[in-house]
């Protein structure tokens, strides 16, 4: 066991360049605030990296609700949930607000909620995700005993509380949060999570043209709060099975919800799950997927997507389909061509394209395989 309470043996990769984490432990640094000695600390949308291995962590509780980072925090040794329970309290609460005014608000509530008497809540935001904004929250929130600017960044603190300043405040932020109906009622939905209060132009495309004869087992990679999976279900009267795998545990929750009504038609599965490591389940008939292409920290990443569309081939059984959507400028179609026999456009606009693309049939493959072989051969005896 280290002296920071982790095992000894953890990830060599941390990320060397979160500056809002390091901004948030910047205070400890030989700073104005003291790590506590004892009592359980909470970490609200928590993230690894060395700037936390600076501390003892063995009282650390995690609180990651987007799976690759809820892994991250795992495979560290750190105790990781997707959502912490409120009425443990916590010596000190740290959190790094998501950019989302609503969600942020309702987690800086719930911080303050879970913080024992005598405790601090300490924030971090980076100035362009709305610093200032969510100071000002923490402030008319619970009253504020410092601020320091580093990294691009803020970080702010409470003074030791004994609950919120003002309760009718945090109720209704907390309020605000919640899953609420959108669409005329057709859908749940809630604040944060991707296209929350609306339906994503891309999604609807792919659904207006998505094949009607559909079948068998199917997934949906990055299913979101479940419009997608609802219109596969809705429009395909063979698919006896879907799959959904989502990293964001909150839209998991809300497409649970949302295909409730559903559950008679369809053997239905839920996942929490990153699906760039690859799928637990393969031999799938059909696979739909408007893949993500940003990252947690909103910074463009093709190579999701990328992934997304190998992972979809590793995962069909021979002459599987790949129903995809995609924004038209996004560099997919070599990805696809070097892992589906055949595929073509289905529709365009808006700015996006539906891609359907079919993996080999068993045939193929075994014939493809035989003259990449055989052109290995050759290739050996010209040596």
């Amino acid at each position: 066991m280290a002296d920071n309470g982790l095992p000894d043996a953890v990830p060599a990769r941390l990320n060397l360049h979160d500056d809002p984490l390091k901004a948030l432990l910047l205070p400890f640094d030989g700073g104005p605030l003291a790590w506590p000695a004892q009592g359980d600390i909470a970490f609200l949308r928590a993230r690894d990296g060395w700037p936390l291995r600076q501390h003892p962590l063995d009282r650390l509780r995690c609180e990651q609700g987007f799976k690759p980072l809820a892994d991250g925090l795992g495979q560290a040794g750190l105790d990781v949930r997707p959502e912490l329970d409120c009425a443990a309290e916590a010596s000190l609460v740290l959190v790094l607000p998501p950019r989302q005014r609503d969600e942020a608000q309702a987690l800086l509530a719930r911080a303050v909620a879970m913080a024992a008497p005598g405790a601090r809540v300490v924030a971090a935001v980076a100035n362009d995700e709305g610093a200032r904004s969510r100071e000002k929250d923490l402030q008319q929130l619970a009253g504020l005993d410092g601020t320091l600017t580093k990294f691009h960044c803020r970080v702010f603190w409470t003074p030791p509380l004994s609950g919120a300043r003002d309760p009718a405040l945090a109720a209704r932020w907390r309020q605000a949060d919640a899953p609420r109906p959108i669409l005329g009622g057709r859908f749940q939905s809630r604040p944060g999570v991707f296209a929350w209060d609306r339906i994503d132009p891309a999604s609807a495309l792919l659904a207006a043209h998505l094949p009607t004869d559909l079948s068998g087992r199917g997934a949906d990679l990055g299913a979101g709060w479940g419009y997608l999976a609802a219109e596969v279900l809705d429009r395909c009267a063979g698919v006896s099975a879907l799959d959904l795998y989502e990293a964001e545990a909150r839209a998991l929750e809300l497409a649970r919800a949302n295909l409730a009504a559903r559950a008679g038609r369809a053997a239905l599965a839920f996942h929490w799950h990153d699906v760039t490591t690859g799928l637990p389940q393969d031999g799938y008939d059909f696979i739909v997927s408007n893949p993500p292409f940003h990252a947690h920290d909103r910074g463009d990443r093709p190579e999701l997507g990328q992934r997304f569309i190998e992972v979809a081939a590793q995962s069909l059984r021979p002459g599987g389909r790949l129903l995809l959507v995609a924004n038209r400028h996004l560099p997919y179609e070599a990805t696809v061509a070097g892992a589906f026999a055949s595929r073509r456009v289905l529709a365009e606009g808006g700015g996006f394209k539906v891609i359907e693309a079919v993996k080999a049939q068993a045939t193929q493959a075994h014939a493809a395989t035989g003259q990449a072989r055989s052109g290995q051969a050759m290739k050996e005896r010209r040596r």
